[in-house]
């Protein structure tokens, strides 16, 4: 069951990439018409945004989130059991060692992010290395690594970065309506697909921030089940995730745009599901824990 999902999450990935980069290209396809009255301009720029942007992406996204979230590097030395149990996690699961990082905070909350097993981070709070016991740890760590077994990673590291650029797109287009030129005859030959376009671009982050929110959701229930599967203990992610839902404070320093990556939602704003959720609800991750058998 298992390998089938990575399968399903290789190709999604390879949909939802196609899809990033064609939605970007139409997004800058329609702010280049509204600047410069070209669609020749505009399909020549679109692509070629579309397609540094998603190179981008693929290549830095990892560091663009460490560096937002001031995570640093949780070295050996200094977090010896942390690093011990995560090797015995990756000896079990074969795979490479994730780089461990750290962020200086009480609250308590993990994520997990790269392109592939070979280029992964898993980062942790300190809060969290404060309160969970080993076997809590163990289960967290588990469900990160699943994460990056599954290829979820990739999937949302660029769903996060390529949101972004929708939104710093459409922000750019509201922006240029002010600056267009007015020849008449300009205006006349490409007012039915500005006025598309214009539209496109006002709903585009909302659309782009729900296919995040859908993707997040969807794989953190896929990450607990195989995060049970590795340690054979599902009680140790269950009280994980009653730890950090119930004693856990929010924690307001995270980066908005990377809300998703984390184990659980850092701004503690949601109780039930809903299509706004970037996680599914701790009392449904739970339940559905308890039913493994």
């Amino acid at each position: 069951m298992i390998l089938e999902e990575v399968r399903k999450n290789k190709l999604k990935t390879i949909a939802i990439i196609a899809f990033f980069i064609t939605f970007v290209t139409l997004c800058i396809y329609f702010l280049s018409l509204l600047i410069f009255d070209s669609v020749y301009i505009a399909v020549i720029f679109g692509l070629t945004f579309s397609i540094v942007s998603a190179f981008v992406s693929y290549y830095n996204s990892d560091k663009m989130i460490l560096s937002v979230n001031n995570a640093r590097p949780a070295t050996r030395e200094e977090n010896l059991q942390l690093n011990v149990t995560l090797e015995t996690l990756c000896i079990a699961t074969g795979l490479p060692k994730p780089k461990l990082y750290i962020m200086e905070t009480d609250a308590m909350n993990a994520f997990a992010t790269g392109r592939n097993p070979e280029n992964s981070v898993i980062c942790v709070t300190r809060g969290l290395l404060n309160n969970l016991d080993k076997y809590e740890m163990e289960g967290v760590l588990a469900h990160e690594l699943s994460h990056i077994k599954n290829y979820d990673i990739l999937v949302s590291t660029i769903a996060i970065v390529m949101v972004g650029f929708v939104t710093i797109i459409a922000d750019m287009a509201s922006r240029s309506i002010f600056f267009r030129r007015t020849d008449s005859e300009n205006n006349n030959s490409n007012a039915i697909l500005m006025i598309i376009g214009l539209i496109f671009l006002i709903l585009s982050p909302i659309f782009a921030s729900l296919l995040q929110l859908a993707i997040s959701r969807n794989r953190e229930y896929l990450a607990d089940s195989s995060a049970v599967e590795i340690t054979r203990n599902k009680e140790g992610l269950i009280n994980a995730l009653k730890k950090i839902d119930e004693q856990s404070k929010p924690m307001p320093e995270v980066n908005k745009a990377t809300e998703s990556l984390f184990i659980s939602d850092p701004y503690k704003k949601q109780e039930k599901d809903s299509i706004w959720s970037t996680h599914p609800s701790t009392a449904n991750r739970i339940k559905k824990l308890e039913n493994i058998k």
